[in-house]
C-alpha cells in the first residue's frame, strides 16, 4: 500500500518537495502513524505547527461542532466565530496590539506586513537579516535571505538591505529615514535555530523609533509558546508594530494573522488588501480552542522546563560531530560539523523518530508541545545513538 500511495503523490504532485519513503495518515499528541501502522514520535511537528497535539481533542470537538453549523464567511459579515477568536487572540497579545488582519498562512501574514508598513510609513525600503526567512512568494521572498530561494526568481519586488542577525552595528547602520521596517524573527527558525539577543531586539526597537521606521517581528513559528513564554518576544521585553502568527495558532487547521497597532491599521484604506478564505468560522472556531488549550495548560511553562530538560540532554551527548545545542524551549538546534541529513534520516529509519534540517548541518526538534519527558529522553538517546553508529 505504501508504494502506491507514494508512486501516486509523487506521479501528481508539482515535485517542488524531496519526500519522505512513508505515508503518514494518523496522528494523537506527540505521535503519529503511517500507512502500515508503525508508530513515530514526532519532533517535526507540521514544520512546528502542532503545538497542542495531532488530532487535539478540544479542537477536534470544536472543529467538528462548526463543520455541522457554518464553514465560510466572507469577512464583510461579521461572524460570532470571529469575534470570539478576536478577543481571545487580543487577549494573549502584547499591550498595543489591538488589531488583528486574519489570512491563512504564515506568508500571507508576511505579505499584509509588507503592504501595512508601506502604507504606514509611505516608504518601500526594508531591512531584513541574513539566515533569515519571511516566506516564499514573490514580496515574502524578497525578505527571506538564503540565495537558493531567491535567485532563480530574480528580479524581486522590494529593496532590502541585509544585516548580519545580532550585529548591533550593523543593524545600526542599516536603518535610516528611508526604511520602512525591519523585519526579523525573534528565534531564526530555518536559518539554524538562532535566539535572538535581547540587546539586538531592543536596539532594533529602538532604532525604528528613532528613524520613523516599523518594526515587525515574526513569531509565525516562535509563536503560541513554543520557546517558552507565549510569544518569543517576552524573553526580550520588546513590543514592535506589527507582529506576524500562524502556525501554532490553528492547532493544524490552517490559519495565520498579521497583529498590529491602531496607528498601523488606520494607515491601510478601506479595500487596501483583503483575503477570500481568512477568517473562515472554521479556523476560527479551531484557533480559538487551541489558544484556550494553551493557555488551560499553560503550555508555555511546558515548553520552559521540557526544553530546558531537552537541550541539557542533548547537551550531554559526548560525540566529535556535535558542535553546539541551542533554542528556546521546545525550538532546539543540534549543531553539527558536517551535513546533519544521514542523521535524520537515521532517526527516521531506525529508531522511527521525525526531526528535520535547519540549514545543511542542524537536525531541528520542533516536537508538539504535549510530548512526554520520557518521549524526549528517547529522542536524545537515538540521536545519540545516531550519531555514534552513522557514518557521515
Amino acid at each position: 500500500m505504501t508504494k502506491n500511495l507514494l508512486e501516486t503523490e509523487r506521479r501528481y504532485d508539482a515535485g517542488v518537495y524531496e519526500k519522505h519513503d512513508l505515508v503518514l495518515t494518523r496522528g494523537e499528541g506527540a505521535r503519529v502513524w503511517d500507512v502500515e501502522g508503525r508508530e513515530y514520535i514526532d519532533c517535526v511537528g507540521g514544520y512546528g505547527v502542532a503545538n497542542v497535539g495531532h488530532s487535539n481533542p478540544m479542537v477536534v470537538r470544536a472543529v467538528q461542532e462548526q463543520a455541522a453549523r457554518l464553514m465560510v464567511c466572507a469577512q464583510s459579515f461579521p461572524n460570532d466565530r470571529r469575534a470570539e477568536l478576536l478577543e481571545e487572540l487580543v487577549s494573549v497579545l502584547p499591550q498595543g496590539l489591538g488589531r488583528v488582519w486574519l489570512c491563512n498562512s504564515g506568508t500571507e501574514a508576511m505579505e499584509a506586513a509588507i503592504k501595512f508598513a508601506r502604507t504606514a510609513t509611505g516608504r518601500h525600503k526594508f531591512v531584513a537579516m541574513r539566515k533569515g526567512f519571511s516566506g516564499r512568494s514573490m514580496g515574502a521572498l524578497s525578505l527571506t535571505w538564503e540565495p537558493k530561494y531567491r535567485e532563480p526568481f530574480y528580479p524581486l519586488l522590494h529593496e532590502t538591505t541585509f544585516v548580519d542577525y545580532n550585529d548591533l552595528a550593523g543593524l545600526e547602520q542599516a536603518v535610516d529615514g528611508e526604511t520602512a521596517a525591519v523585519i526579523l524573527e525573534p528565534v531564526q527558525g530555518e536559518g539554524g535555530v538562532h535566539p535572538g539577543t535581547a540587546a539586538f531586539l531592543r536596539k532594533a526597537r529602538e532604532l525604528t523609533r528613532m528613524h520613523g521606521a516599523l518594526l515587525v517581528l515574526d513569531e509565525i513559528q516562535t509563536g503560541f509558546c513554543r520557546t517558552g513564554a507565549f510569544f518569543a518576544l517576552e524573553h526580550a521585553g520588546v513590543t514592535p508594530d506589527l507582529m506576524t502568527l500562524a502556525k501554532g495558532m490553528g492547532g493544524g487547521v490552517p490559519v495565520g494573522a498579521l497583529a498590529m497597532t491602531d496607528a498601523v491599521a488606520n494607515a491601510m484604506p478601506k479595500g487596501g488588501h483583503g483575503t477570500t478564505f481568512g477568517g473562515n468560522p472554521l479556523a476560527m472556531a479551531a484557533a480559538t480552542a487551541a489558544i484556550r488549550f494553551m493557555k488551560q495548560e499553560r503550555l508555555w511553562e511546558r515548553a520552559k522546563t521540557l526544553g530546558a530538560y531537552f537541550q541539557e540532554s542533548l547537551g550531554a551527548i559526548h560525540a566529535p560531530q556535535v558542535t553546539g545545542v541551542r533554542g528556546l524551549g521546545l525550538m532546539v538546534g543540534l549543531q553539527l560539523d558536517r551535513p546533519s541529513a544521514p542523521y535524520i534520516q537515521a532517526l527516521e529509519h531506525e529508531h522511527n523518530i521525525l526531526a528535520l534540517q535547519a540549514g545543511p548541518n542542524v537536525i531541528r526538534y520542533l516536537p508538539p508541545l504535549v510530548i512526554s519527558q520520557d518521549d524526549l529522553a528517547r529522542v536524545a538517546e537515538a540521536t545519540a545513538k545516531v550519531l555514534r553508529t552513522v557514518q557521515a
